[in-house]
């Protein structure tokens, strides 16, 4: 066993089998391409196959001898990447692809190797984010109306002050003229 499998990714059958599943939780969101890892090695030629597993049933998703045919089921037709390592990849994800991802290599010689992934598959939220953007747009309006409501304040204080400015000029202007026509 090499120091970069890790201990309990690397399953060995008798005869000649192994299987590493380097990743084996992947947390994905809705749309997104995922890849189901994995690495065999075998003496003869192999036969990969995997399959899913959830709450909505077991479906074969693909089966193919390396260098051979490759059959997907119609479910995953436009969906699935197989590679020549025994991984595939999965494009698009929705919800129904969370669950368990089986892989099976078997040998010509009888011998298999078994490997699991969990896939869990999150939806976004666009709940959140609407509620959030109209927060966001109601508080820049109570912003804008409480700015506009400062202006108009502040321009009234100015044009009453203008007021009673010119009002006590023309007030001081008269006691000013009544007090030289009496001396």
């Amino acid at each position: 066993m090499s120091s970069e499998q890790p201990l309990y990714a690397l399953l060995l059958a008798p005869g000649g089998v192994s299987l590493v599943v380097p990743q084996p939780n992947i947390n994905a969101t809705v749309a997104q391409n995922i890849l189901l890892s994995v690495e065999y090695s075998c003496r003869g030629v192999a036969t990969i196959e995997w399959k899913h597993v959830s709450s909505w049933g077991t479906t074969s998703i693909v089966e193919w001898r390396s260098g051979n045919y490759v059959n997907i089921s119609t479910v995953y037709k436009d969906r699935v990447t197989t590679f020549e390592n025994g991984s595939i990849q999965l494009r698009n994800v929705g919800m129904r692809d969370a669950g368990y991802y089986f892989v099976t290599v078997m040998e010509e010689h009888g011998t298999n190797a078994y490997g699991t992934i969990i896939v869990n598959v999150y939806e976004i939220i666009y709940e959140d984010l609407h509620f959030v953007a109209v927060l966001f747009t109601f508080l820049a309006a109570v912003s804008a109306i409480l700015i506009c409501f400062m202006w108009l304040c502040n321009k009234s204080l100015h044009l009453f002050q203008k007021k009673t400015t010119h009002k006590l000029t023309a007030s001081t202007t008269e006691e000013i003229e009544l007090e030289t026509i009496e001396c």
